[in-house]
């Protein structure tokens, strides 16, 4: 059973093959814990989910090793807790909640481990140190900088020139640096904000350094593959790669790099600004979460993806149509045939659902079940609707019509038509009077 993956490190597509076939390791940086997670953050989650699942199915469930970080000391949590006017744990501790939670709805496995930062904050004062010693970083005014121009190859995973490393960083002018491109290890913290102890004063890490050391507490110093989205490719992941091979003199962090392009929402870049920021949480009170897992996997990983209503809506339809033919609640969850083929080939999964689309309804239900489709498509809204308030509404429109006041009859139709009602009109076949149905619809 062959895999073949894109390997961002090289630009090419080759064979897979694990350092050890008898511990297979995986990592795939997580969420910075402040704030709800959108649904550009659910990408990577997916698609690295797909990877786990078909890599235990190669190589069996406990040859596989999968660390999923959480990022939970960081300044944008500082802000959010100044900002409330509480702990930071509390930030963290209530966010990681909300986005296990999220993603849980999204029929993610959990990884194998799920390190978080602070808990490793000795692992990352130990590479400091080997990168000191190894005359790949210094310390300055307080702060320990990774020395960039200490390593030759510096570069390779994003392959920029200078001047795009130094615009793509957002590079901090400071007076302390011995080079603009140097980025810190190690940064001093005041009495209002989280630190530790350290050989260079009361501190907190910088962003780097954090993934280097729990990947390197719980993969080793080289692995096999490590994954996030495109936009983590630089600079996070070029110095992951800088600080870890620095540290222990290694060619490579990892042997495959991959990474899942950008997401965009109704054709335009989501942001707050525009109004189309939109978060997992928010999608999973519109839509059952195996909606949104369909909907994902229907554009390649490495293609950029536009999320639309329609889209949503049309995966929609096609698993209500597949599971009132066989659902995958309770079958044998396998991957096979042309499915399992197209998910060898990079992970293919357009071409895994055409695939679907040919098999006989017990082996899609299985194939389903083997991609993490539960069958439950229960509407999320369904208990919120109040069926008293639907009725007085079509009534009124009723006595609209009667009064030949059609654009108010319109106006309730539109209205109930925005929270999801769908009416149809017909005629008693007595009275001849108009008869209006309704029913719950996306």
């Amino acid at each position: 059973m062959e895999l073949k993956l894109y390997n961002t490190l090289t630009r090419e597509k080759q064979v897979f093959t694990p350092i050890d076939p008898d511990n297979v390791r995986m990592y795939v940086c997580g969420p910075t814990v402040y704030d709800y997670a959108h649904i550009g953050n659910a990408r990577p989650i997916i698609v690295f989910d797909v990877l786990f699942r078909l890599l235990r199915h190669i190589y069996g469930p406990e040859h596989v090793t999968y660390a999923r970080n959480i990022t939970d000391v960081d300044d944008k949590i500082n802000a959010r807790a100044r900002e409330e006017g509480v702990p930071i744990s509390d930030v963290t501790a209530r966010t990681t909640k909300q986005f296990l939670e999220d993603i849980a709805a999204l029929g993610v496995l959990p990884p194998t481990v799920e390190p978080t930062a602070t808990g490793h904050i000795a692992e990352m004062i130990e590479m400091i140190k080997m990168l000191i010693a190894n005359g790949h970083a210094y310390e300055a005014d307080g702060h320990v900088l990774f020395n960039t121009p200490s390593m030759k190859d510096y570069g390779q995973l994003s392959r920029r020139s200078l001047d795009e490393m130094i615009a793509g960083a957002r590079v901090d002018v400071a007076s302390y640096k011995k080079d603009e491109t140097d980025f810190v290890l190690w940064k001093p913290s005041d009495a209002d904000t989280p630190g530790w102890d350290s050989p260079w004063g009361r501190g907190r890490p910088g962003w780097h350094i954090e993934c280097s050391a729990m990947s390197w507490k719980h993969l080793g110093e080289v692995f096999d593959i490590h994954g996030g989205g495109i936009d983590l490719q630089f600079p996070h992941h070029e110095n992951e790669i800088a600080q870890s091979r620095c540290a222990f003199g290694h060619k490579v962090m990892a042997n495959v790099w991959m990474h899942n392009g950008f997401l965009q929402v109704e054709g335009q870049k989501m942001s707050k600004s525009l109004g189309n920021f939109i978060t997992i949480n928010e999608l999973l009170e519109k839509w059952p979460g195996e909606v949104l897992r369909f909907n994902m996997l229907r554009t390649h990983y490495r293609q950029p993806i536009d999320w639309t209503e329609k889209s949503v809506q049309e995966s929609w339809d096609i698993l209500e149509g597949w599971y009132a033919k066989a659902s995958p609640a309770g079958a044998g969850p396998n991957l096979t045939g042309e499915v399992l083929e197209a998910l060898l080939d990079d992970m293919n999964t357009p071409k895994a659902i055409a695939a679907l689309h040919q098999m006989d309804d017990a082996e899609r239900a299985s194939n389903l079940a083997a991609l993490g489709f539960a069958g439950d498509l229960t509407d999320p809204r369904a208990g919120d609707v109040d069926e008293a308030k639907i009725e007085a509404a079509i009534a009124r429109r009723l006595e609209a019509f009667k009064a030949k006041d059609f654009a108010e009859a319109d106006r309730i139709r539109d209205e109930l038509t925005a929270q999801g009602i769908q009416l149809r009109d017909s005629k008693d076949s007595e009275t001849g009077e108009r008869v209006t149905t309704w029913e719950l619809k996306r």
